[in-house]
């Protein structure tokens, strides 16, 4: 979940270089469903939970006090001019534990789908009261709402996790936003599989929720550590290894193949080079890693591909595989609200500072990748461009067109031959796309794209 400070224009630059397999073939997309959950939905924390966890969002003061009084720290879109801030008439610490910040999804059969919670409020620090959580729900493309049908915390009561938690001294270890960062989810078999931000980690759980174990990332035999793994005490620890992992740029996407042997870990930020000095790039383009770890085996491979950003400054939202060859990326910038071309002329409402320039799915070959591994981009689709002749969107439609404009765009998935689901993370109480003074709810959109799914 993004919502801090972040560079809000990404560097405009030329056509990629040959070598970065850039595809510029962009695919209609038409919209086929569109079904919301509320933003203001609850839930309560479990009976055994600590009672710090009946209220969440304690710790978003501006000046990190905590604050105990519900609905008393007013949420601001975080992409608000500093100077005059827009507020989205919701305000914290909320009363049980928000479902909300949906940064991962994956398609479960029959219309279901796997989501999990984000970490919180943007960052370790202001989220020891948020609980991590996954659901299985259900969108309605007909009536336009989401059922939510089971919902699980994540907690480790085997002591799996190698560091210290919020939670450490009670009996069920129930794990906050200011352990990990999940992003991203892959149910295989009896187990869970998330891609953590922070560390970056691993973490596998049952389907209840109970950590199995909790593997560190290697890249190329060493241990790859952020600024916020375990064992970095200072900021100077990060001379010691040969590539680094930005804050928050840990493991935003995460596929798996078909048959469940591999997972496939999809970094949100390039590493950092220590003997080059600079981040990962080639031709002047940032691009990112992309690993793999055997589930059967429980260790990392060692092979990896790389993936070229469009724009240095762009994060990745999701990945999902099509097939054991081909996969589905979510790349974004960090804008929200309508387009800028929709915002000329006159003055509408529904128009931001730092409007959604760049909001695109990828189809990318894992096995075409050239020479230098970098995955080849078949091609995409633009979701500030989505087609709607039946008028079936239930907000953002105008003239026959639909756009998702909201700056964290976090969720894809195959839900069929000719469909895909796409969704956001809502960053409860800081995004407000929609408009510009209302807070963004969870909004699921189901596209057709045969073009995209078919193209090779």
């Amino acid at each position: 979940m993004l919502k801090k400070p972040a560079t809000l224009i990404a560097l405009a630059i030329g056509a990629l270089a040959p070598s970065l397999t850039h595809a510029d073939q962009a695919f209609p997309a038409t919209l086929a469903g569109h079904a919301v959950l509320p933003a203001s939905t609850f839930l309560a924390p479990p009976k055994d939970a600590p009672a710090s966890l009946a209220v969440s969002g304690k710790y978003t003061a501006a000046d990190a006090r905590r604050v105990d009084t519900v609905g008393s720290l007013p949420g601001h879109s975080y992409l608000s001019d500093k100077a005059a801030p827009r507020p989205t008439n919701v305000a914290l610490p909320f009363k049980g534990q928000p479902v909300q910040g949906f940064s991962g999804i994956k398609h479960s059969g029959e219309g279901r789908y796997w989501v999990l919670q984000d970490n919180g409020y943007g960052a370790r620090s202001n989220s020891a009261d948020a609980m991590l959580m996954f659901h299985r729900m259900k969108p309605d493309w007909k009536k336009g709402g989401v059922k939510l049908e089971r919902s699980a915390f994540i907690h480790d009561p085997d002591g799996k996790v190698p560091f210290p938690i919020v939670n450490e001294g009670t009996r069920k270890r129930y794990l906050t936003g200011a352990d990990f960062d999940i992003e991203s989810i892959q149910p295989i078999g009896d187990a869970l599989w998330f891609g953590d931000e922070l560390g970056p980690y691993l973490l596998k759980t049952d389907h209840q929720g109970k950590v199995l174990a909790v593997f560190e990332t290697r890249v190329d035999g060493k241990v790859l550590k952020s600024p916020d793994h375990f064992s970095v005490t200072t900021p100077a620890t990060s001379g010691s290894f040969t590539t680094v992992a930005r804050r928050s740029r840990g493991y935003e996407g995460m596929a798996a193949s078909p048959d469940g042997q591999f997972l496939y870990p999809l970094l949100e930020g390039p590493l950092w080079n220590a003997d080059e000095k600079k981040w990962e790039h080639k031709d002047g383009r940032e691009y990112l890693r992309i690993l793999e770890f055997s589930t059967t085996k429980g260790e990392w491979t060692g092979r990896s591909w790389k993936y070229a950003l469009e724009q240095n400054g762009n994060n990745i939202g999701d990945f999902n595989m099509i097939d054991a060859d081909t996969g589905l990326i979510i790349e974004r910038d960090n804008g929200e609200g309508l387009p800028e071309h929709a915002c000329n002329g006159p003055a509408r409402p529904d128009c931001q500072n730092v409007p959604a320039r760049f909001k695109r799915v990828y189809k990318v070959s894992l096995k075409e990748a050239d020479a230098d591994g970098f995955v080849k981009k078949i091609g995409h689709i633009d979701l500030l461009d989505i087609r709607d002749p039946q008028q079936l969107a239930r907000r953002g439609g105008k003239d026959g067109k639909f756009s998702f404009p909201f700056v964290t765009i976090e969720d894809v998935d195959v839900v069929d031959g000719e469909h895909i689901i796409v969704a956001n993370d809502n960053n409860l109480p800081y995004s407000a796309a929609r408009q510009p003074n209302l807070q963004d709810d969870n909004e699921f959109i189901l596209l057709h794209v045969p073009e995209l799914l078919k193209a090779r």
